[in-house]
């Protein structure tokens, strides 16, 4: 039998993940059964499941996954173009549904999920320190308003990022968001 190469397996922990992103976006977490699963990814359950311990592990990769990608675009660009970009994804191909409903089933677990809460913190926490440590170098640069503490800022973007990820899964349009953003960003640099 030919060995499969750490590349390959990557390969189909990617494809994993993007198919089950995009079930549990659609159906929930409860919803999103091993056999809706299975015809997600085109795998067996013993294919999906030797990636992944099981449905919670492969639940927590996806959103581990969308919130390391939010890591690095914060640490590189800040929290505003993380929703910068979601509105980009809203207004064009429309392909936030899977990420989206991620953000909204990690959203509704924290609520009813002590467990899942508890294993949820250290991410949750990445994504608040690169915000702190992306603020705290604009700070040092003399972009940032020196009035305001970068917790509170770092706060103020938290809500304005709660805010868009609502608004848009209530499906109310887009519109001005852009300018909205505009708004969101001059109000933490320095005038």
């Amino acid at each position: 039998m030919p060995r499969v190469s750490q590349d390959q397996l990557a390969a189909r922990r990617h494809e994993i993940l993007g198919a089950a992103r995009g079930c549990f976006a659609r159906y929930g977490y409860e919803g999103a059964t091993v056999r809706r699963l299975e015809e997600a990814t085109g795998l067996s359950r013993g294919a999906i499941f030797h990636h992944f311990r099981d449905k919670d592990s492969l639940f927590l990769a996806v959103a581990e996954d969308d919130a390391a990608a939010m890591v690095e675009t914060v640490a590189r660009n800040g929290l505003v173009q993380v929703m910068r970009d979601l509105l980009e994804r809203a207004g064009g191909s429309g392909d936030t549904a899977g990420w989206l409903g991620t953000q909204l089933e990690v959203s509704r677990r924290l609520r009813t999920d002590p467990e899942f809460a508890k294993r949820w913190t250290e991410r949750s926490a990445a994504i608040a320190s690169a915000t702190r440590d992306r603020l705290e170098r604009q700070r040092d640069a003399g972009v940032l308003r020196d009035d305001v503490p970068v917790d509170v800022l770092t706060q103020f973007l938290e809500l304005a990022y709660d805010g868009l990820v609502l608004h848009l899964a209530t499906g109310r349009p887009a519109g001005e968001l852009s300018r909205v953003l505009d708004v969101v960003e001059g109000a933490v640099r320095r005038s």
